[in-house]
Parts: C-alpha cells; structure tokens; sequence
C-alpha cells in the first residue's frame, strides 16, 4: 500500500513537471514576442498554403496577448496533468497525437487566417478525458469524467462559429481527436477495477463447476424416486466455461 502511493505520487509530480516546462516553454515564446515586436503569428497555422503547414507544429505555443495565454494557461496544467497522470501508458502518446492531428484537421478546413493558441490541444485532453473515462465503467475515471464537465462544459459552444478572432475550427478538431482517441485507446491503459463484491460474486459462479453439478445430479436420482428415471442434461459447451472465461492472448 504504501509503495502504490510512493508511485502514485511520483508519477504525479512526473505529469505535473512535464506541464510545467511545456507552459514555461508557451510563455517564454510569447514574452520574446511582445517584446522584441517579433511578429511570432505569422508562424501559426494558415489552412490549405504549404507555408502554413509549419504551423501545425508551431501554433500551439503562440498566443493573441496575455489574456489568450493565461486563460489557456489555467485549463491546459489542469487537463495535461490529468492526462499524463491518470493514463501514464498512453497520455504522452495521445498528447502528441492530438497535437499534430488537429493541426492538420484545421489545415484542412479553417477558414484563411492565421491559426493560433493551444485552445485545440486542450479542447482534444478534455474530450478524450471525458468520453474515455465513460467508455472504461471506472467510478474513479468517471468522476474525473464529471469534473470535465463540471469545469468545462461550457466548453462546447466553442465548436460553434460565434465569436470574431475566435477560432472555433481549433476547437472542433480538437474535441473530434480527442473523441476520437477516446475510442481507439479504450482497452489500453488503466484497467476498471474490480470490487470486493464483484470477486465474491464470480468466486460463487465459479463454484458451479461441472463436477459440482453431476453429483447433484447423482444425489437427487439415488434419494428421490421422482427423479430416478429423469436424465438431466447440460449443455455441451458448459464444460468448457472455465476455458471460455479466459481472456484471448494477444
């Protein structure tokens, strides 16, 4: 117990440092820009130009001004955090992905302009956090689940056009990778854990063994007359149910 929470808290601070240097990383880019008049969003995203491909791996770390980046800030340490720390097999994989598989989303089908701000990665770790934490039936992923939604679900106008300057196309892509990788990565990671109850509840059907049943079957035709010309059959696959219950190796 006490070496599980050791590691639990290790793996806490690992996700919480990554964030921090990705932040620093956002921050220094757009403290070097304001400062130095730079002109860094040029270098965003500008869909259907090869130029502007570039930006699939750059607009994530530019921001508008200081108001874009802190409201960014605040949701992005949150959300990556959970992220690496809850799903520490693929978190840094779906991270990653998101990044690059937005960008080319918004690519593809933004309107011209220059795309800029991590909005689109944080939009793709609250939708994988929240439908992959429903899609696993785990009480603790499906309360982060509802704290998704408790702190974020206002979120969800943001895929609508609306606001001017307001890219919601980042938004969308990011929402539909997150889904998206929600539902490839469904069986890798965190496995729902099993109750007390749960295993008590298997250990009596498991008692129900083929054997058990065949001397029930020999006692009720030597100690009750009624059952004594009465053949009880099983199903052919029953004794094959401890074989079945195995998971298929991969």
């Amino acid at each position: 117990m006490e070496e599980s929470i050791k590691t639990d808290k290790k793996r806490f601070r690992l996700s919480l440092y990554v964030t921090v240097i990705l932040l620093i990383i956002m921050w220094t880019i757009h403290l070097l820009n304001i400062s130095n008049n730079m002109a860094l969003n040029r270098f965003g995203t500008e869909p259907r130009e090869w130029s502007g491909l570039l930006g699939i791996l750059t607009s994530p770390l530019l921001h508008g001004d200081w108001q874009h980046l802190i409201a960014n800030s605040m949701s992005f340490i949150v959300l990556a955090t959970g992220l690496f720390y809850f799903y520490p097999k693929v978190g840094y994989r779906v991270f990653a992905i998101s990044w690059i598989v937005s960008g080319i989303i918004v690519w593809l089908i933004a309107r011209p302009s220059y795309h800029i701000g991590a909005s689109g990665l944080i939009y793709a770790m609250a939708g994988f956090l929240f439908l992959s934490g429903i899609l696993r039936k785990d009480f603790r992923l499906m309360a982060v689940s509802l704290i998704i939604v408790f702190m974020y679900g206002s979120m969800i106008w943001g895929i609508f056009p609306g606001k001017e300057g307001v890219s919601w196309e980042s938004h969308f892509a990011g929402l539909f990778t997150g889904f998206g990788l929600a539902w490839i990565y469904r069986k890798r990671g965190p496995k729902r854990k099993v109750w007390s109850w749960e295993k008590e509840s298997e250990d009596e059907n498991d008692s129900q063994t083929p054997e058990n049943q065949q001397s029930d079957k020999g006692f009720y035709s030597s100690h009750t007359h009624m059952m004594e010309d009465v053949e009880i059959h099983y199903p052919a696959d029953e004794e094959n149910k401890d074989d079945e219950d195995k998971p298929p190796s991969s």
